[in-house]
Formats: C-alpha cells, structure tokens, sequence
C-alpha cells in the first residue's frame, strides 16, 4: 500500500504537465484522483492511464463549474482530502500593453481560479484533521518578471491568499502550502519559448536555454521534480509544514 492509499486527490490542469506528473506521483502511491480542466482529450488520456482516476471537464473561473467539479469528484470516489490547485495560464506584453482583458484573464485564471477551486472543496477538505491543500504558484510569486506583469501579480495572490488559509486552517489540522516552481520543462513553457522565437529570431533550442539560465542550476525543472516536492507536502511527514511558499528553482531566488 502507498502512503496515500485511500485518500481522495483533487488536482485542477490534471491533463497535461505539472498536473500530469502530480497525478502519476500520486496514483503510484495510492491515491483516487479526481482530474479536472477545460480539454476533455488530455483529461481523459491520462484518466485511461491511470487506475482510479475520473476525468471532469471545468472552467475554473466559474463557480457554477466549480460547483459542479466537486460534487463529479464526490460521486467518483466519495469526499475530497486533498486539493491541488494547478490550473494556470501566462501571456506575455510590457505593461503598456496590457489590456483590462488580458489582465482580468490572468487574474481570473490564477487567482480567482484557484480561489473557487478551494472553496467549492473546502467543507471536504476541512472536515476531519489531516486535509492538504497545495497551490501550484510560480517564482513569480514571490519575486518579479518584466513582460509578464498580469501573472506576477495573480500569483503573488495566489501566495498571499495561501498564507492566509494556512493561519485560518491550522486549528483544523489542515495545512496550506504552495508550490513555486522555476521555468519548468511544460507545454506553457514551450509556448513561451515559441513567443521568444517569434520576437527574436532566436530558435527554440536557444529560447528555452534563455529561459533555463534564470533556474540557479541552470536547467529547465521537470515536472515530476515539482510533483515530488507536492507529494511530500501532502505525506504525513509534513504535518507541520504549513504556510510555507516552497521555491523549485534549483537554488536560491
């Protein structure tokens, strides 16, 4: 038996990179997950692929979708113990350029999203100690980047609204925690690095290679490297890591 048999997972962008890669972790050690998203084609590859996993179709920018997203996980496999809000997305403009629409999208996705993830889930969570919740931020959360203001700002939310939670849950023997992975090796970072190309001229090889030297080490993160930092999160081991804004960076920021 794995460490988290039994426990029921729900992880938002479970479809494709970082979430893809927690949700394997996960499944390895036990866990029924409930995988949700916008793409029902990815959703439902990695649903065949692994044992107890339900895939459901959301938009997390609205609350009904929300709604309805838990009460598809409780049906699967019965009340939520873990929350994994991943879902995210980036666009890239200088600040002058950036329009109220593009920057309520970011926020929208980001940080409202992952806001209504949690408290569609949150009486789940909550009802019995030992409930995790893990926000997948970014280092954009905690320092800055310039061309990508509207993300900077939504995940220093979703940092902020973390720390929160964590002060108001730990009563509860729940702990809030976030995750802050550096240029990771994912389908968003390979659009950026396309973005890059386009501007520049540079080829792809050399856009992501820009991309990896901000990493300390100076290569991209794997996903499965932020994955295992999440599922350490949510063993038991960690009970008392609360609050805490974890950086995968390869080194200090």
């Amino acid at each position: 038996m794995g460490a988290l048999t039994g426990k029921h997972v729900l992880i938002t962008g479970g479809g494709t990179g970082i979430g893809a890669a927690i949700a394997r972790a996960f499944s390895k050690e036990g866990a029924k997950l409930s995988l949700a998203g916008r793409r029902q084609a990815p959703l439902d590859a990695m649903a065949k692929e692994l044992p107890d996993a339900k895939a459901i179709v959301a938009d997390i920018t609205r609350e009904t979708d929300c709604a309805a997203m838990v009460q598809a996980a409780q049906a699967a496999h019965g009340p939520i113990d873990i929350v994994i809000a991943n879902a995210g997305a980036a666009s890239s403009a200088p600040v002058a350029k950036i329009g109220l629409k593009a920057w309520q999208e970011a926020i929208d996705v980001n940080l409202t999203g992952s806001f209504l993830t949690v408290s569609a889930a949150l009486a789940d969570v909550t009802r019995a100690p030992g409930g995790r919740i893990v926000f997948i931020a970014s280092t954009a959360g905690l320092k800055g980047y310039a061309y990508v203001a509207a993300y900077v700002a939504a995940k220093h939310g979703v940092v902020g609204l973390m720390k929160a939670l964590s002060i108001e849950l730990a009563s509860k023997g729940v702990t809030v925690n976030a995750v802050c992975p550096g240029f990771t090796d994912t389908p968003l970072l390979e659009a950026s690095a396309a973005n890059i190309s386009a501007k520049t001229g540079r080829s792809a090889d050399d856009s992501r290679a820009a991309l990896a030297k901000d990493n300390a080490h100076g290569r991209l993160i794997t996903p499965e490297e932020v994955a295992s930092t999440v599922l350490w999160l949510c063993s038991p081991g960690a009970a008392s890591v609360n609050g805490q804004a974890v950086a995968v960076t390869g080194g200090p920021l």
